[in-house]
């Protein structure tokens, strides 16, 4: 069996054992089977890789949705009342400030009114929040072998010019937001809108809201403001990721003599990742804030007790615009950034603890 010759010894054995043939054509029977044994070994080798990384992302897709649903759940009354003031849609005629919209919900809602949506916004945060941080990971792991070139020496503590860490979170967003997009419309529908008289609420959960938009406006209707959604999933998640990432380069790690860094490394890391998200997010709503008011207008458009009707992305902005000037953007920036801070240090924090303590898993 000349596939078992691997050896001179067994070369020398084989000629014995076969003096017909010649001592070529058992060199070539050896090489042959050598070349086979190889070809097996580096496809096993390539799919043990592959298992590998699929396992890999499997694991960062769910550190990143249940990091997305710890901050979600921690902020979620400052959310509620964001959107409020932002959509205007709170039963009154004037503009109430956020103390007055807090007791509003109390009043009208009782305490559980500050997380009204929560449930929808779980159910839209895990999905989006697993592919963003997993995306943003795969992105930049993409982006780094092209930058530092495919040599084995690139490492994660490698960091990336800060160019490519906003394309990495801007192409993440951008694939959340077009997986989770319905998700999304009807969390707006339920957080946006104030219950009326004797508590009855507009919409009661996100399926139910799905439902009632297609059936009423059709399916279309829950695509409804994707189009400024899409265009501000790419900055908002770029400054954001490209803001930790200038300020990994600026404020580095310390590291010890073996180059690592330093004692109690993970809470180290967690700390960071706390501060410089915090920091990436509030840099982040500052910036796309207007955008995401026009988004929030399209969404309500067509919903129960909504009589404001928009032609489009151009016309919203132009009609909010004449009706109430720049300052109709802005409603609820305040508390947007009060609520963005804690929100994108507890997911980047939480991202980062729940992917160390995971790691020596896979």
């Amino acid at each position: 069996n000349y596939g078992t010759i691997h050896t001179s010894q067994q070369y020398e054995e084989g000629y014995d054992t076969y003096p017909q043939r010649s001592r070529k054509g058992l060199f070539d029977a050896t090489m042959e089977a050598s070349k086979t044994k190889s070809n097996i070994q580096r496809r096993e080798s390539v799919a043990a890789k592959a298992a590998h990384g699929a396992a890999d992302m499997t694991r960062r897709m769910v550190c990143g949705g249940l990091a997305g649903m710890i901050a979600k759940t921690a902020t979620n009354p400052l959310d509620r009342i964001r959107m409020l003031s932002q959509t205007g849609e709170h039963g009154s005629a004037s503009k109430l400030t956020p103390i007055q919209l807090f007791r509003s919900v109390i009043k009208n809602e009782g305490v559980l009114g500050l997380w009204a949506g929560n449930g929808a916004n779980l159910l839209r945060v895990f999905p989006s929040k697993s592919i963003v941080f997993s995306s943003n990971d795969f992105f930049r792991g993409t982006l780094g072998t092209l930058y530092f070139g495919n040599n084995g020496a690139r490492n994660e503590n490698e960091k990336l010019p800060w160019s490519l860490s906003f394309l990495a979170g801007g192409m993440s967003g951008m694939t959340a937001t077009a997986v989770t997009y319905p998700l999304d419309l009807a969390r707006g529908r339920i957080t946006g809108k104030l219950a009326g008289q004797g508590g009855k609420k507009h919409y009661k959960g996100i399926v139910n809201t799905m439902m009632i938009t297609a059936r009423e406006e059709g399916v279309k209707a829950l695509y409804k403001g994707i189009t400024p959604t899409l265009l501000g999933a790419m900055p908002y998640e770029g400054i954001k990721f490209g803001t930790v990432g200038i300020l990994e380069k600026l404020f580095p790690a310390e590291k010890n003599n073996q180059g690592n860094e330093g004692g109690g490394a993970v809470g180290n890391k967690v700390f960071r990742k706390l501060v410089f998200g915090g920091a990436g997010g509030v840099m982040a709503s500052i910036i796309t804030y207007p955008n995401d008011t026009v988004r929030r207008l399209l969404q309500l458009q067509g919903s129960k007790g909504t009589t404001d009707q928009f032609e489009g992305y151009w016309d919203c902005v132009r009609k909010s615009y004449a009706k109430f000037g720049v300052e109709r953007f802005y409603r609820g920036a305040l508390v947007n950034i009060v609520r963005m801070a804690p929100n994108t240090a507890i997911q980047f924090g939480s991202y980062e603890l729940l992917k160390q303590l995971s790691a020596s898993y896979f």
